[in-house]
């Protein structure tokens, strides 16, 4: 699949997001090794933390469908800045994979790509 099917199919989901607070709509798109496309907006509540970013939507979505081998992640969000993952988000991603290619987007021409590992060197891993 294409990085720019792959943005698409983000900015699209980033359409459906339900942002009253920040008005920051945010996409996700998540492609599994075997070809799927998981995909999640951004969910805000008026009680802060219970709201949930657009990649831990699409990632928590494949999970609960049996998919655990992902090969990338497209994040989307219109603006001056590249909406890279949050700190959690960084967490939850490196908790199902350390190889997801990341591709961080504010169009379908401008883009960065990053790797797990990259963003979150070090993470937390438990283990007893």
């Amino acid at each position: 699949m294409e990085i720019k099917e792959l943005i698409k199919a983000a900015k699209e989901a980033s359409a459906r997001s339900y942002s009253p607070y920040s008005k920051y709509r945010v996409g996700a798109a998540l492609l599994t090794m075997d070809g799927k496309i998981y995909t999640g907006a951004n969910i805000e509540n008026a009680a802060f933390p219970a709201g949930m970013c657009a990649e831990r939507v699409a990632l928590f979505d494949a999970i609960k469908n049996g998919d655990n081998k992902f090969e990338a992640l497209v994040i989307y969000a219109e603006g001056v800045n590249f909406p890279f993952p949050c700190g959690i988000c960084r967490q939850v991603i490196s908790e199902f994979t350390r190889d997801i290619k990341i591709i961080i987007a504010r169009s379908e021409d401008e883009y960065v790509i990053k790797n797990i590992s990259e963003l979150l060197p070090d993470s937390f891993e438990f283990t007893i």
